[in-house]
């Protein structure tokens, strides 16, 4: 109880140290989640069999009547079966899924590519998110239909009733390009197939101004002379291997979600799925596959019952879908089969008007609570400004505001145990080794004084949760992706390049330890100069903005901190 400050030093490095280990467990490239396979792996074992990835004997068919194992289970029991293991992605990187034709369709926000083999959504491009600030002409690659960072959204109908309009038919279409004219709010994709017995499926995508949702419409007729019955699925499919661009020290967590109304938000990681194939029936729900900042999702009617489902493919592939209860078509009618795709970035204002939920794919955790209006904050305030960073310094302005009385009562009590500095080290002199009575003459004398040695911890730990809530809006929100402050700052996303806002925290901590009581400890006052270097070295890989907020966040304590110290010394001078 000697040094108020050691504790708050202590507590402070455990917080830092709950945060890394929470961005390992999420981000780390050995996460629970799964590390990432490396292209360079051999292929040793093929893909898993119908059996092997739940399709049992009720398991759909492709056209040829062979059993395909990226088809959905159409059992829910099968599909509990436990996957066997994905074989790894070859060392060169090539098109593993087949092509017979692209149709390319662009829109203001969206350059994308559908191949007529089974209509599926091969390549997104998101025009107003560039690869990086190095390259900001080039936009980001959401979907790509090639090895090693295979990610696709496939759809498809599956019946008993002859051919299976699967993915794996190729479909017609009018035409190869489509672009979203000036003035023009939609665009409309139709890709058709006709079986033999006279069964038409039409593909219908439509694309809309200003959006990343991306309607899908599979409109059955039914032209044979007995009623047919299937069922719609829709499926993501993608690989684990780590996206271009990740750093050493900020991996992308990757892996399926799912919700519920009555789970709400859940993870499947690649782990989850190697482990044992999903089975669920779930009503008002979706399913996606997420990454840092940008999502894919299938989002089907509120009003349908789908059974979600997942499995475990060759050269590291992972897919999770969704397949709808059977619709009898009667001879000579049709039916629609509608859903939703989501495939963009994580924008927080616009996902949860999206499906309910949609915006928990923004995770931050435990502490949704307090990141959620933090975050609404922020924005506000880069309306206000334009700038994200000064929107930061603001932000951290009134965070400080809100927790002025709670931070002076902090100051106080370490402006106290300044002031009697002098006195502890006298008792120390007195009393030497024997710890007991030099705890007993400090006690004594903080009863005297009326002065809790512990009373600037209070204050702390209830900033805490405020801060780790900070730490995830800062660390997970899009619109900060790429984000400029000034001069050399151009993301602050990502770490300082030339690493001067974490020298600049560490001389503000440094310039902290000045104001505080000195350690008679002199292990502790080794500690106490050691940890400024510590945490520069450690806040040299975190974003840019969070380090932003913490250097405010100093700077601002030490101006609060030398006024009260300083008021207080000249009231002693006084007296």
């Amino acid at each position: 109880m000697d040094n108020t400050r050691l504790v708050l030093f202590v507590a402070l490095s455990l917080v830092v140290l709950m945060l890394w280990s929470a961005w390992q467990q999420d981000y780390g490239p050995a996460s629970k989640h799964g590390a990432a396979p490396t292209a360079s792996a051999p292929q040793t074992k093929t893909a898993p069999s119908a059996s092997a990835t739940g399709s049992g004997a009720g398991s759909a068919t492709s056209t040829s009547g062979v059993p395909s194992a990226d088809l959905p289970p159409t059992s829910g029991a099968a599909s509990a079966a436990k996957p066997s293991e994905p074989a790894q992605a070859p060392a060169t990187a090539g098109r593993l899924l087949p092509s017979t034709g692209q149709i390319h369709v662009r829109t203001d926000v969206l350059d994308l590519t559908i191949d007529t083999t089974g209509g599926d959504l091969r390549q997104a491009e998101l025009l107003k998110y560039p690869e990086s600030t190095d390259k900001p002409h080039t936009p980001f690659q959401l979907l790509n239909d090639k090895l090693p960072n295979i990610f696709v959204a496939q759809s498809g109908l599956v019946t008993n009733d002859g051919p299976q309009p699967t993915h794996h038919v190729v479909y017609q279409a009018a035409r190869s390009d489509y672009t979203l004219a000036a003035g023009q709010n939609e665009i409309k994709v139709p890709l058709v197939w006709t079986a033999p017995n006279g069964v038409k499926v039409t593909k219908i995508y439509t694309f809309h101004r200003g959006s990343y949702v991306i309607g899908l419409e599979q409109e059955v007729r039914n032209g044979t002379s007995k009623p047919w019955t299937g069922r719609a699925y829709r499926q993501l499919q993608r690989t684990q291997i780590a996206l271009p661009g990740a750093t050493r020290f900020v991996h992308t967590y990757m892996g399926g979600v799912i919700y519920s109304p009555q789970d709400k938000y859940q993870k499947v990681s690649f782990e989850d799925m190697t482990k044992s194939n999903l089975a669920r029936n779930i009503k008002a729900g979706w399913a996606g596959m997420t990454e840092h900042y940008f999502l894919g999702a299938i989002i089907p009617p509120a009003d349908q019952d789908d059974h979600y489902y997942t499995k475990v493919l060759s050269h590291a592939r992972y897919v999770i879908g969704l397949i709808a209860p059977p619709v009898t078509i009667a001879p000579g009618a049709e039916h629609v089969f509608k859903s939703r795709l989501y495939v963009g970035p994580k924008l927080q204002n616009t996902l949860a008007s999206v499906a309910p939920g949609l915006q928990l794919t923004v995770d931050y955790g435990y502490l949704t609570v307090l990141a959620e209006p933090i975050f609404w904050l922020l924005a506000k305030l880069h309306t206000l400004f334009g700038n994200w960073g000064w929107a930061i310094i603001v932000l951290t302005i009134l965070i400080k505001a809100v927790f002025y009385k709670l931070s002076e009562t902090s100051y106080r009590s370490m402006a106290q145990m300044r002031k009697l500095g002098p006195r502890m080290k006298a008792l120390k002199e007195r009393y030497g080794d024997d710890k007991q009575r030099l705890n007993q003459a400090m006690m004594e004398m903080y009863k005297t004084e009326k002065i809790n040695p512990l009373g600037g911890c209070l204050p702390i730990v209830v900033q805490i949760p405020v801060f780790i809530a900070l730490y995830w809006v800062l660390l997970d929100s899009v619109e900060l992706r790429q984000a400029p402050w000034v001069l050399w700052i151009h993301d602050l996303s990502t770490p300082d390049p030339y690493f001067v806002l974490p020298l600049i925290m560490g001389l503000t901590m440094l310039a902290q330890n000045r104001l505080n009581p000195t350690p008679m400890d002199p292990l502790q006052k080794r500690m106490m100069m050691l940890l400024p270097i510590a945490f520069t070295v450690f806040f040299a890989f975190f974003p840019a903005g969070l380090v932003l907020y913490w250097v405010t966040n100093n700077a601002l304590s030490i101006t609060q901190q030398y006024i009260i110290t300083r008021r207080m010394e000249q009231g002693t001078k006084k007296t």
